[in-house]
């Protein structure tokens, strides 16, 4: 009797709670589709505020400081406490305040909504991400992969959106856009699991950081080097693309196409990269998708019409492929923080690399932005020496 109570206990273990995954998944959709609407709007905010490339770059700047930097101690403070506090007030000051840059009448308050609206995208990350492994059971990349394609496909459909809203209803309108998410919130109030009391009550935050990297802390910082440089080539990107675009000519729809098309790319190969993890590890992914990079970022700069919408997906596929292999790799290398470890890997390094942005911005005021984001294009190419000394984890396979 014992022996098959154990047996269903393991089983049960080894599978995905799929309705929990899927709570978690839709927060991280609804959270970022707004936080997705400032990208695609910048060339507005550049006609509104006589802005220049350096401010456009400030603008990111400020909003990766606030929705990732800050993660590692929300990570902390979610490891450490039981509740969803973070999730839904995160997800609130998104859904407020994010859409009312469309009626901001300088730019410190458009500032100040941005600044608020990237705090709440901070405060939801952390313990959502942490959470996704308690219930993916025996499929670890996969689920992550599926928590990830929510955010991803969220900055693949948001802009598309605003941008078509915005052409129709006028710049004006934004703060409409609060009633959808306001809807999906009451759904996820009864949906979302509460997460559970980590061991870090009487552990402060460096001591909790020290307990969670323990003897792991060199791959992890490795690791987050070259997330760090990964997100720097796609923000980079995602930001003075829309600028570029606009300059010669194109639609703000197309704009938003063009952006929407860059973002989806990376939702469909985060799980592919995801589900492959499973089977063959996380380096061989590494290694081809950052490898393969920088000639589709070549691509997507210098072929001319139409091509530009083939290439954006492309080199979105490949950019932002391996997103979740770093948040997942990361937990697998230090298990006792979870919320933690998420947060350094797509909190702290995505908004590092972020914070990078306003210097493309100021090359691109000296150079033009072109030229610079060619210099730009070539860094996944040379993350590969770092990808080759990471650990073997998760070489894995799945039956």
């Amino acid at each position: 009797m014992e022996v098959g109570l154990e047996k269903s206990r393991q089983r049960s273990t080894s599978r995905a709670d799929v309705k929990a995954i899927f709570s978690l998944t839709l927060v991280h959709f609804i959270g970022d589709f707004y936080a997705s609407f400032v990208n695609p709007l910048l060339p507005l905010f550049m006609e509104r505020f006589s802005l220049t490339l350096t401010e456009v770059g400030l603008i990111t700047g400020i909003s990766r400081i606030l929705a990732f930097i800050v993660q590692p101690s929300v990570g902390y403070m979610a490891d450490r406490y039981q509740g969803r506090l973070f999730i839904f007030g995160g997800l609130l000051l998104a859904i407020l305040f994010i859409p009312l840059v469309g009626l901001a009448p300088s730019f410190p308050l458009l500032l100040l909504f941005i600044s608020l609206g990237s705090i709440g995208a901070s405060m939801y990350h952390p313990p959502c991400a942490g959470m996704v492994s308690t219930y993916a059971g025996r499929h670890p990349g996969l689920s992550m992969s599926v928590f990830i394609l929510g955010g991803t496909l969220a900055f693949g459909v948001g802009p598309l959106f605003i941008t078509y809203y915005v052409q129709f209803h006028g710049l004006d309108a934004t703060p409409h856009t609060m009633i959808l998410g306001l809807g999906v919130m009451v759904f996820l109030l009864i949906t979302v699991p509460n997460p559970g009391k980590k061991g870090f009550m009487n552990l402060g935050f460096i001591g909790s950081i020290r307990d969670v990297l323990g003897a792991t802390w060199k791959p992890i910082a490795l690791l987050w080097v070259i997330m760090v440089l990964r997100a720097f080539v796609g923000q980079s990107f995602m930001t003075f693309i829309p600028v570029l675009y606009a300059r010669e000519h194109y639609s703000l729809v197309s704009i938003g196409t063009i952006i929407s098309l860059f973002t989806v790319g990376g939702a469909i190969s985060g799980l592919l990269a995801g589900h492959l993890s499973d089977r063959l590890g996380y380096k061989p992914i590494f290694f081809l998708t950052h490898g393969l990079a920088t000639f589709s970022l070549y691509l997507l700069l210098v072929l001319p019409g139409n091509w530009v919408y083939f290439n954006a997906f492309v080199a979105g596929f490949l950019v932002l492929a391996t997103l979740p292999l770093g948040v997942a790799m990361g937990q697998e290398l230090a298990p006792k923080g979870k919320s933690m470890v998420s947060s350094l890997m797509m909190g702290l390094a995505f908004g590092t690399g972020g914070l990078m942005t306003p210097l493309t911005g100021k090359l691109g005021d000296m150079f033009s932005i072109r030229p610079v984001l060619m210099v730009v294009a070539m860094v996944p190419l040379l993350t590969t020496a770092l990808i080759g000394l990471l650990p073997g984890k998760g070489l894995k396979k799945v039956p």
